[in-house]
């Protein structure tokens, strides 16, 4: 079974870090692209950073320079490093991945989420 595993959650300071981490676990052939997305008390779930098989990136306007997506490889876990966290950042974060089995056939996974939760 093909599934996103998530870690890295927690509750910090604001102006604190925070690394979250989305693994694909299962037998798979590519992961096309992979992304996180949160969704905070009373709103829509929003796109955080997105990364794709080739490694280019693309962030929310809103948390260019605070939030990086990173990768090692094309088929490593996901990192979300995020920095200077402030009390608005305070959501569940979800991971999502594209992938294509490996009998080729394509998936949209979404994972459990992470809670992340900052202090003032």
């Amino acid at each position: 079974q093909v599934q996103l595993v998530e870690s890295g959650g927690g509750l910090v300071q604001a102006g604190g870090s925070l690394r979250l981490s989305c693994a694909v676990s299962g037998n798979i052939f590519k992961i096309n692209s992979m992304s996180w997305h949160r969704q905070a008390p009373g709103k829509q779930r929003e796109l955080v950073a997105a990364i794709t098989s080739g490694g280019k990136t693309n962030y929310a306007d809103s948390l260019k320079g605070r939030f990086t997506i990173s990768r090692d490889n094309a088929k490593s876990p996901v990192y979300l490093q995020m920095n200077s966290l402030k009390p608005e950042d305070t959501a569940i974060y979800y991971c999502n991945a594209h992938v294509t089995r490996v009998d080729y056939y394509d998936m949209d996974l979404w994972g459990k989420g992470t809670l992340v939760t900052v202090s003032s």
